[in-house]
């Protein structure tokens, strides 16, 4: 090869390379982004917790869900779960994931069942829902509805109120849906709490649900946990595409 063409060719290579280093790499598609924002504070005790997190293992893996994500256009979704409790107290177990078989959601159950309880605090369900919102812009994913799905079996006692931080999630199009876990007694040490007056599942539908096509369940308790996460999932994911 001569010389001057063997320069020429590096050169082309040289300024390729330069033309696509500032190209960032294409986002996949997915048919929904969901967060799982879940509610791990002091007012549930460790056998609750445990019933939580295999509901959520559970759910995860369930045909019933599988299927729903499967019938969906691409037949994936991305998932981000996470635990919060008091403010500042937030933690990612599962970071963003597509799951579209039994095999990728596997691997996220795996992690719910083996990871240790990271902290058992008050209850900030506004800064819950703030770092829900952070999640989606640092996504590799991309979808046409963004969710945030929250699970708790009280009301909000510490940091920002989430009313006006749902307020401003669903002005950007982010879905914000409620499961709100009943419990038969009141807190000993805070009543209204765990029974507000209205009832829990008012308080989510007031303060917590919030954009396009929201909606709240109710968990009759934490033995009930897994199958009402399981119909939550399968319904959100039904939103997602159309049906």
């Amino acid at each position: 090869m001569p010389r001057a063409f063997g320069i020429a060719v590096w050169v082309v290579i040289w300024l390729l390379g330069f033309a696509t280093a500032g190209t960032p790499a294409r986002a996949q598609p997915v048919d929904l982004l969901l967060v799982l924002a879940v509610d791990v504070s002091r007012s549930i005790d460790d056998d609750r917790f445990h019933l939580q997190r295999e509901g959520y293992a559970r759910a995860l893996v369930d045909p019933r869900v599988l299927r729903a994500i499967r019938s969906g256009p691409l037949g994936r979704i991305a998932i981000l779960y996470f635990e919060w409790s008091g403010e500042g107290f937030q933690k990612t177990l599962v970071d963003w994931t597509v799951v579209g078989d039994g095999e990728s959601a596997g691997v996220a159950a795996d992690i719910l069942t083996s990871a240790p309880r990271p902290f058992a605090n008050r209850t900030a369900i506004g800064q819950a829902i703030e770092y829900a919102m952070a999640q989606f812009p640092r996504s590799p994913f991309t979808a046409a509805r963004r969710v945030i799905d929250v699970s708790g079996d009280g009301t909000n006692t510490n940091g920002r109120e989430p009313g006006p931080i749902r307020d401003e999630a669903a002005a950007q199009g982010i879905t914000i849906n409620g499961l709100a876990i009943l419990s038969a007694e009141p807190l000993a040490w805070n009543p209204q709490h765990t029974h507000p007056p209205g009832g829990l599942e008012n308080y989510y539908r007031d303060h917590v649900a919030g954009g396009p096509g929201a909606f709240v369940l109710v968990a009759n308790g934490f033995d009930s946990f897994a199958y009402a996460i399981v119909g939550k999932l399968v319904k959100e994911i039904a939103e997602a595409e159309g049906r």
